[in-house]
């Protein structure tokens, strides 16, 4: 069995529902949602925009390998009306689903990178990690999850709003 950190964003429609659908999508494709973060409330990274996101971090129980996970992701992204920008801009969007982590592998293909490559970087996804996976190491940078929001430079404001 594989374990997978993955978090969940959205800043359009019903942004609680929308992470509702897809952690309902997630279960009938993996075997067990094993832990999920509370919702926080961010406001958007890399671009400007009044709609602020919701996020949430899970932990995943799966026998799904790397390269299936990140089928399904993007598969679940579409169904649910995601249009992936390639242009590298970011944008608003009814859901995002990132893989962060799978086990402790480092991955690195056109379709995957994993650890996340600006994990450290993003408050917004540091918080729900260190909520969830305070002592998960980064197999990378070599520190727990606390450490690593401890040293985060991101200004960007994140406010636990609550359980989804």
């Amino acid at each position: 069995m594989n374990s997978a950190i993955l978090l969940l964003g959205t800043n359009v429609g019903d942004k609680r529902k929308n992470l509702q659908n897809a952690c309902d999508s997630l279960k009938k494709r993996v075997d067990e949602i094993q832990k999920c973060s509370s919702i926080y409330k961010t406001e958007p990274w890399g671009f400007k925009d009044e709609q602020w996101f919701y996020n949430c971090a899970l932990i995943l129980q799966t026998h799904l390998l790397p390269d299936e996970l990140i089928k399904d992701v993007l598969e679940i992204e579409k169904i649910m009306g995601r249009e992936r920008n390639h242009s590298g801009v970011y944008e608003n969007r009814i859901i995002d689903i990132d893989i962060l982590f799978f086990n402790s592998e480092i991955i690195k293909t056109k379709e995957l990178e994993l650890p996340h490559p600006r994990l450290h970087l993003r408050k917004f996804a540091l918080l729900p990690l260190a909520e969830i996976a305070p002592d998960f190491v980064h197999p990378v940078i070599l520190k727990n999850m606390k450490e690593i929001l401890e040293e985060c430079k991101d200004e960007c404001k994140v406010v636990n709003i609550g359980n989804l």
